[in-house]
This record gives structure tokens, C-alpha cells and sequence, in this order.
């Protein structure tokens, strides 16, 4: 230990106690919110208050001097903050007047922080998986409400907790998907906790005009644009059409259907005005097959020429399903948000090129017209385009385009829109999830909050779970705006008056409300605040997404899904290679129980070569 003088220490003694009265301060202003909190969580309360309190004050100086003499630098004293700051006094105090430290006496001590942060987690989230400390919770595809065998797997890859995302599907699916999920927990011998989202009040485009009935059809061709293979499409009657069968089919208007022949000759000019001439080579149960050598555009009501031996008839493609239309957008563009729900259009050009009426979209709640003004940031799907208010109107915004990609951004119906730096004045519940309720209440575990802003959002959940007498129901906080970062103290110890309660850090939503740049910090003080509320974290929004929708992960997934070791659940968004992905993050949840705990670093052995 490095020397310090006798008047240094006294002054760091000096520190603590303005923090630590500072904190019994501030214990008893909040005496009247503590003493409405579960019984559970009465000291995680005050442990919370007292971990506030300490961060309103700076103190890296004093960090640095503990260091110097080889004390706790407070760095890591979530779970016990006051414990820390009296055990680093009392050693202080030791130094200066040389006599036995004496016990500590707080409210939460070493132990019990870690002690109540197990507890709380095993009550929400079940228990963990042999091997690894945090649990794994898997978003249910709209597939498992009849596939029992795609759920046992996803239970066997090592699923803790299934969610179900109540903006999709519906009482009876989720039925489905809880009885799967169920009989697949006996049958494995593995708990598994029932989690559902309501839906909350999302913020998206409308929809917008539907485009043309158009088809692609184009061979296959090596790297010289050569055909390698001719495309075979198969002719059918326009009353056996399916569009949503991968299939190269086109429908043909039933009358002349009917008149088709093999060795037909068929010629008509494509949705380009390029020639194309097509011959039917063979019959395949009830459709004709031609093939393609030419990249082929067929639109509905092509009209088609039939040469059967020089007579000539006519037939006439059917309907084909419409191409879904999308607003190209550029830096400098002007885009008219919409409050009435009308079908939006790109922007309409003259014969010079230039915009002659801009495009437009509406929104899908109306109540953000009333709370955004002019001058404010605006953005799109996940902050693909980004955009400022120029224009505030009762019945639309007017909105200029500060950033898009190269060449145009698209945006299309149902994306995204945030408003970072408006105060919105919407509900954390919608009707929506008041219908949905009681079902969640019935038949669920543990029902999650989306964009918790407030402490009064959570509030009127816990009343709506009051009138429907719900008892053991968990409750998890999707934390996604700036404002619910801002107010989450507020935010976790009106949620703490039910038990058991967790937060889930939704970093996608959250990264653009807040700014990428400041998501990292942020993410921090999250972990941080719940820690010392001993309540549990769910790291969530794109964990291994790549590997989840392609089948290989990306470098930055892998660091990513490492790092989520300092939580105490991951959540995995559904895609055609969940299993996979469960099952490379269980290993790397197993893998990095013994390098980190939380946000404490470990030292096993290390281990040298493979």
C-alpha cells in the first residue's frame, strides 16, 4: 500500500459521510414510495434510492485515492451501496486511528445483494439451465401454434422462457403455442416460464397504395449472361392460381385456358414492350409448362397470341398479385405525414423530372400530431431515413429528408417511426392490450410492458391487473425511449410494488431514441440501476439475429452475445435457424460463466492454445 497523509484520509472519510447522509436523506423523501413496495423488495428499494443518491455526486477523485490504497473504488457496490461506503469508511477509519474495524451495519449487505438478485431472477424467469447463469428466452414464430415438434426443440436447444408477441396472431394460437409449450416441458423434464408482450402503442407507417400485378420471370445464367438452364413456368387456370406457392405459375383466364394445347406457340410483348415467343413443350398435371430463355416481365392482362398452325387465337393472362409499392426518398426530399388513414404514393414526377406532388404516408396513431412541433427530429424504420419537422399541421407534418442512403432509401408500410426529441403523450396501453389482458393474465407467467415512458404507465397496468384480480403475474418493463430511461428510478419503484419485476433493455428502439452513439453508456446505467434494485435484465434486440434469419453470425454477434453474460437473460428473436442460434448461445453463455459474473470480470486458469 502507497503512503497517503493522515489529512487526505480524513478528507475521503469526510466524502463519504456528505454521500452517505446524503443518501439517509434522501431514503426518508422517499419514504412514502418505499413503503408501497412488495414486501420482496422493501431493502432493494432503498438499496435503489441509495445508489441513485450516490451517482448525483461525482466522485472519481475519491475513486482513485481508494485504489491507491487498495480499496473498493465503489465501481462494482450496486447491489450494496451502502454496505461498500461504510466497510471502505470503517477501513479508513482504521487506518487513521489504528483499532479493529468494526462490524458493518446496513440495510443490504455483500451477501444479501447477490442473494436477492438470484431469488428475484429464479421467480421471473425460472430456472436456469445447468451449466450457465442466464437464462434464455426465445420469441415464439406464428409456426409453433401447429408444429409441437419445431416447440420440443427449441426447448431442448435450451429455451427458458418462451415469448409470445401478442401484435401477432391471436387467443387461439396463443392457446396452441402454451399447451405445446407445456406438454413439451413435462415431456423433457424442463420448466419453462410463459412470457407474453402486449402490443403498446407502435408507431408506424400506414399502408400504402398497391402497385401493379407484375411477375419476374428470369433464367438462370453464368457470370457472361449466358442461359445455363431455360426457366420452366407452368400455365394454369386463373381459378387454380395460388400466388403465395413458390412456384414460377401464370394464370390464364379460364376460357382460354381451356383451348391451350401442347405445341402451342405463344407470343406477346412483355411488361417492357420486349418481344418474347414461347412454346408448350408438355402437360404437368392441370397445367401447361413452357420455357423461359429471356428475362421476362408478365403483367395481369397481357394478351396472349396462339399460332397453332397458322390460326391465330387469343388468350389473356390473369390476375397476378401486386407488387408491393415502396416511397423512395432522398436527402432534400419533402415527405407529407399523414394524420388520416388514406393509402400512401411515391412521388409523382413531370415529363422534365422534376416533383410535381411529393410523396406521402400516413401514421398509424393520431395522437402524435397533437405532441410533436416543428424543428424536431424525425426517423424510419429502425433510422434508415431521418428526417426534420418543417411543417405542423392539425391534419399532417411536413417533413424534410436530412438523411437517407445512396441513391434513395425505401420505405414501405409498417415500419417504425420515433420521435427522440418530442414528448409524446401517449398511454402505455392501448385498447389493444386491454382486450388482450385478461388472456395474459390467465394463462401467462409473466406479461411485458412495451415503451414503459412513465411511472404512471406502469401504474394504470398494475390497476388493470387490480380489477382482473391477477395475483402471481410477473411484469417485465420494456425500456425503449429516452423517456423511460429518463424516469426509470420512478419507473422500477412503481413496478416494485408487484412481484417479482424485470426489465428488458430493448436496444433497438432505444439506440435510436436515445442516439447510437450514446446506447453504450446507456445500456450501463441500466444494468446499473437494476442491479441495485436487485432486479433482473434482459438483454434484448438482435442478438445473433444473422445467424437467427441466414445461418451464419457475424464477428460483432458473437462479441455481442458474449457480452450479454453481464445480464441475467437473452432474448433471441424467431428466423428459419433459431435452433442453431439457441444452441451457439448456450455454449457461449457456458463458455463465459467463468470470465465474467455480471459486470465482474473472473480468472479462471487461463487456457493456451485450442
Amino acid at each position: 500500500m502507497m503512503k497517503i497523509k493522515k489529512n487526505e484520509i480524513l478528507a475521503m472519510i469526510s466524502r463519504l459521510d456528505q454521500v452517505i447522509e446524503h443518501a439517509r436523506k434522501t431514503e426518508v423523501e422517499y419514504a412514502d414510495q418505499i413503503a408501497k413496495v412488495h414486501p420482496n423488495y422493501r431493502d432493494s428499494a432503498i438499496n435503489l434510492i441509495h445508489y441513485r443518491t450516490l451517482r448525483l455526486h461525482d466522485i472519481r477523485k475519491l475513486q482513485d485515492q481508494l485504489a491507491y490504497l487498495g480499496l473498493s473504488r465503489l465501481g462494482k457496490a450496486e447491489a450494496h451501496v451502502m454496505a461498500s461506503m461504510q466497510m471502505n469508511r470503517a477501513i479508513l477509519q482504521s487506518f487513521v486511528e489504528e483499532k479493529k474495524i468494526e462490524g458493518i451495519r446496513a440495510r443490504v449487505s455483500f451477501k444479501q445483494g447477490e442473494k436477492h438478485l438470484n431469488k428475484n431472477v429464479k421467480e421471473l424467469l425460472g430456472y436456469r439451465t445447468k451449466g450457465r447463469r442466464v437464462r434464455i428466452m426465445v420469441t415464439q414464430p406464428s409456426e409453433t401454434a401447429q408444429n409441437y415438434d419445431l416447440v420440443e426443440r427449441i426447448l431442448q436447444a435450451g429455451m427458458n422462457t418462451a415469448r409470445i408477441n401478442c401484435a401477432h396472431d391471436g387467443p387461439a394460437e396463443w392457446k396452441s403455442m402454451i399447451g405445446h409449450i407445456q406438454t413439451a416441458s413435462k415431456k423433457i423434464k424442463r420448466r419453462c416460464k410463459i412470457s407474453m408482450d402486449l402490443g403498446g402503442p407502435k408507431i408506424r407507417t400506414g399502408e400504402i397504395l398497391p402497385g401493379p400485378g407484375v411477375v419476374k420471370f428470369k433464367p438462370e445464367k453464368d457470370v457472361f449472361g449466358r442461359v445455363i438452364n431455360p426457366l420452366p413456368v407452368y400455365l394454369v387456370s386463373a381459378k387454380d392460381y395460388a400466388s403465395e406457392i413458390d412456384i414460377n405459375q401464370v394464370p390464364i383466364v379460364d376460357k382460354y385456358f381451356e383451348q391451350l394445347q401442347i405445341d402451342d406457340v405463344l407470343t406477346f410483348k412483355d411488361a417492357r414492350g420486349k418481344k418474347r415467343r414461347l412454346k408448350i413443350k408438355q402437360k404437368e398435371d392441370a397445367s401447361w409448362v413452357v420455357y423461359i430463355k429471356k428475362t421476362t416481365y408478365l403483367e395481369t392482362g397481357t394478351i396472349i397470341k396462339i399460332d397453332r398452325e397458322g390460326e391465330l387465337s387469343e388468350a389473356e393472362v390473369g390476375t397476378l398479385p401486386s407488387v408491393e409499392q415502396s416511397l423512395v426518398l432522398r436527402i432534400g426530399d419533402k415527405l407529407i405525414l399523414n394524420k388520416k388513414k388514406v393509402l400512401g404514393e411515391p412521388h409523382v414526377y413531370d415529363e422534365e423530372g422534376l416533383i410535381k406532388q411529393h410523396a406521402h404516408i400516413s401514421c398509424t396513431s393520431e395522437e402524435i400530431f397533437s405532441s410533436v412541433e416543428e424543428g424536431e427530429r424525425i426517423l424510419f424504420d429502425d433510422g434508415k431515413i431521418e428526417g426534420v419537422i418543417r411543417e405542423v399541421h392539425e391534419d399532417k407534418l411536413v417533413i424534410r429528408i436530412n438523411y437517407a442512403s445512396d441513391g434513395g432509401a425505401k420505405l414501405r408500410a409498417d415500419k417504425g417511426i420515433n420521435f427522440p426529441e418530442s414528448k409524446l403523450n401517449i398511454s402505455g396501453l392501448t385498447e389493444k392490450d386491454k382486450e388482450d389482458l385478461p388472456f395474459v393474465a390467465q394463462n401467462a407467467d409473466v406479461v411485458n410492458l412495451s415503451f414503459v415512458n412513465r411511472a404512471s404507465d406502469v401504474q394504470e397496468l398494475l390497476d388493470e391487473l387490480d380489477k382482473l384480480e391477477s395475483k402471481n403475474l410477473g411484469l417485465i418493463l420494456k425500456i425503449e425511449t429516452q423517456s423511460g430511461f429518463n424516469n426509470l428510478t420512478e419507473i422500477l419503484l412503481t413496478a416494485m410494488q408487484t412481484y417479482p419485476v424485470g426489465v428488458m433493455i430493448a436496444r433497438g428502439d432505444l439506440a435510436i431514441e436515445c442516439g447510437w452513439e450514446h446506447m453504450g453508456r446507456i445500456q450501463e446505467e441500466i444494468l446499473s440501476l437494476c442491479q441495485a434494485a436487485h432486479i433482473p435484465v434482459v438483454w434484448a434486440t438482435q442478438v445473433l439475429e444473422n445467424l437467427a434469419k441466414k445461418g451464419i453470425p457475424s464477428r460483432a454477434e458473437i462479441t455481442d452475445a458474449a457480452m450479454s453474460q453481464r445480464a441475467e437473460c437473452v432474448m433471441l428473436n424467431k428466423g428459419p435457424h433459431i435452433i442453431h442460434a439457441i444452441e451457439m448461445l448456450d455454449h457461449i453463455l457456458k463458455t463465459m460463466k467463468n470470465y465474467q459474473n455480471k459486470k465482474a470480470p473472473m480468472l479462471p486458469v487461463m487456457q493456451i492454445g485450442s
